[in-house]
Order: structure tokens, then C-alpha cells, then sequence
């Protein structure tokens, strides 16, 4: 018999308040998927490291500097004036669900180990709230990630942008809403000789709403994507174009979503419509279905099957059937 969801969320709310949803078996609360499993070694963050305190700009900045494992814990709302540089071997976390940033976001920069976790990041003007560049062994976990999409799709950029040969990173767990632009992967289609081979990614229990594009879209890279949320993703939610490879498993979509998963390398005029109002036309990507997807009322565009078959990890796999009550519940902040 097929339960009703408020049934399933009802009987699931009392178990998350009283323990991670992790500890229930229905899915992963630890770092998972190329973040975890990748040739060079586990992302631990600052493990290890000293653990400080920090409530201001200049205090965050100042402690996330260098290379020395440390841990960085953020409380209250934090406005930058300018974007500070996230050093290799930290972890960055905000404390219950008071930790706020705006003004400008986070560079995560010729790094490597880098955990930010539990952060509310929004209306950053120009620029992406995370932008991860040349970096490798990085997991979003836990976080926010807003602006308005009623200003369009230039007036913010992306919430989180991995590029230039980035690698192994996992973004996980996050709340993406009311935004047009959200997570780019390989941003320029020039840049094929940088990012071929790397931009190893994983999605996975993301909850995206009232979005735009870019959920993700990549290029030249291997992005797995499973157990993500997308209510009301308006015009295209995951894009594989220039030679990009996805698996595409156990996701669920619903509300207004124009297309839920395309190859085709049309960049359409709803992601860019400053470049061209007809669109820019790349190469076609290719994408895998793995575990059976809830495709909801969105249409599907796969032009080429690509040979990115099975995760080369293991992973936890919600059921389909639970994947909106788990992820309604667990993604966001305020829920480590």
C-alpha cells in the first residue's frame, strides 16, 4: 500500500528531533560519495586542529587563513566587505542555526580539505555565495542558499560554483532557494584542457525550490547526482553539455519543472540570456540512469548514454518512496 506523505512525515519528525536522520538508516549524515572516496584521501577538514570561535568578519577571516588544520566555528551574522580566502585543513561551521553570511561570500581557492557545513549564505551581489576554484576534497554540507529570483538571472550569480580542475567534492544536505543561477560546474567551455578529468562531484540529498538553472549543469566533468529534492526548478534542472558525464539516480522532482535532466548542449536563453537571446549552442553532454527516478511532470532530453554507469564508491540510497519526507527534513541548517 502506497503511504500518504504527510503519514510518511508525521512518523518521521519525532525520529529526526531525536537523532540525525542518518542514524535511522535511511541515508548518509557523514561525508559521502568523491569527497570521501577519491585517490587522495578522505576530506577530515580541520580534524585534529584547534577549534576557535569567531562572530566577526575580521575574526573569520583571520582564522581561516594558511594551511594548518583547525576548526572554525561561526556564530551570528557575519556582512563581508570583501571575500575571504579559505586555507586548506578547515572546517567551517556554524553554530546551531544562527551563523549568517552576507555581503560577500567564500573563496575556496588553490586548496585542498576544506569541510564548510551549517551556514546560511544569501543575497550575495555579483558573485557566487561559494565559489570552489583549482581546489579538490571539499564537502558543502548543511548549508542555506538564497537570494530572489524575481530580480532575474544576473543580478546574483551562482550559490555554488566548482571549476578550474576542481575535484572531488561532495555537496550534500543543502536548502538552494528563490534563486535563478545555482551550481555550476566548469565555467567556460574554453576551458576544456583545465577541467577534462577532474570536476569529479557528488549531489546528494539537496533540496532545491523555487530555483531557475543549474541544478547542477556541467562541463567535462563526472557529477553524481542522487536523492535530490527539486520542487519548482522552472526551466532546467540537471544539464550535462560539452562532454560532461552524469548518473542520474533515486532524485525526485515536482511542481513547475520544465526539464528535469537534458544533454543536449544548448545553454538555454532562460540560464544566459545576456549572451544570446536564442541560446548558446555547446557540445551535447551524456548521462546514466541508475536507480529508478521520480521525474514528476518534467520532461526529459537524454541525446547521448554516456559510460559513467555506477558510482566507484559505496553510498547510501534512500528509497524513492522516502526521498521528500528525508530530505524535507534533514537538508538546511540547524539539522547537524
Amino acid at each position: 500500500m502506497r503511504l500518504n506523505l504527510v503519514t510518511l512525515l508525521a512518523s518521521l519528525a519525532p525520529l529526526a528531533a531525536a537523532s540525525p536522520l542518518g542514524s535511522l538508516g535511511l541515508a548518509s549524515w557523514d561525508v559521502e560519495g568523491f569527497a570521501k572516496d577519491n585517490p587522495i584521501g578522505p576530506t577530515k577538514g580541520g580534524k585534529g586542529g584547534a577549534t576557535v570561535t569567531v562572530t566577526t568578519p575580521a575574526e573569520f577571516s583571520a582564522a581561516v587563513k594558511g594551511d594548518e588544520p583547525k576548526v572554525v566555528l561561526v556564530k551570528g551574522e557575519l556582512n563581508f566587505p570583501a571575500r575571504p580566502k579559505i586555507g586548506s585543513n578547515k572546517s567551517v561551521i556554524g553554530v546551531g542555526n544562527t551563523a549568517r553570511i552576507t555581503g560577500k561570500g567564500l573563496d575556496v581557492f588553490n586548496v585542498t580539505n576544506v569541510i564548510i557545513r551549517n551556514l546560511k549564505i544569501s543575497y550575495i551581489v555579483d558573485n557566487d555565495c561559494i565559489t570552489i576554484r583549482n581546489s579538490t576534497r571539499v564537502w558543502v554540507d548543511h548549508n542555506e542558499f538564497t537570494s530572489d529570483i524575481t530580480q532575474g538571472p544576473d543580478a546574483f550569480d551562482g550559490q555554488v560554483d566548482i571549476i578550474r580542475g576542481s575535484d572531488y567534492i561532495t555537496v550534500s544536505w543543502n536548502y538552494f532557494h528563490d534563486h535563478w543561477k545555482s551550481s555550476l560546474v566548469g565555467n567556460d567551455p574554453s576551458f576544456r584542457d583545465i577541467d577534462f578529468g577532474h570536476l569529479h562531484i557528488t549531489y546528494h540529498h539537496n533540496f532545491w525550490k523555487n530555483m531557475g538553472t543549474r541544478g547542477p549543469a556541467g562541463r567535462f566533468g563526472h557529477q553524481h547526482v542522487y536523492n535530490n529534492l527539486y520542487v519548482d526548478f522552472h526551466y532546467q534542472a540537471i544539464h550535462s553539455r560539452s562532454d560532461n558525464q552524469v548518473l542520474v539516480e533515486g532524485n525526485v522532482f515536482r511542481g513547475d519543472t520544465r526539464e528535469a535532466l537534458s544533454t543536449y548542449g544548448l545553454v538555454i536563453p532562460d540560464d544566459s540570456p545576456n549572451t544570446c537571446t536564442c541560446g548558446d549552442e555547446e557540445l551535447d553532454g551524456y548521462a546514466n540512469l541508475g536507480a529508478r527516478n521520480d521525474w514528476g511532470p518534467a520532461g526529459v532530453n537524454i541525446t547521448q548514454v554516456g559510460n559513467f554507469k555506477k558510482a566507484p564508491y559505496k553510498f547510501k540510497l534512500t528509497p524513492l518512496l522516502l526521498v521528500e519526507p528525508v530530505v524535507r527534513l534533514g537538508a538546511g541548517v540547524g539539522k547537524i
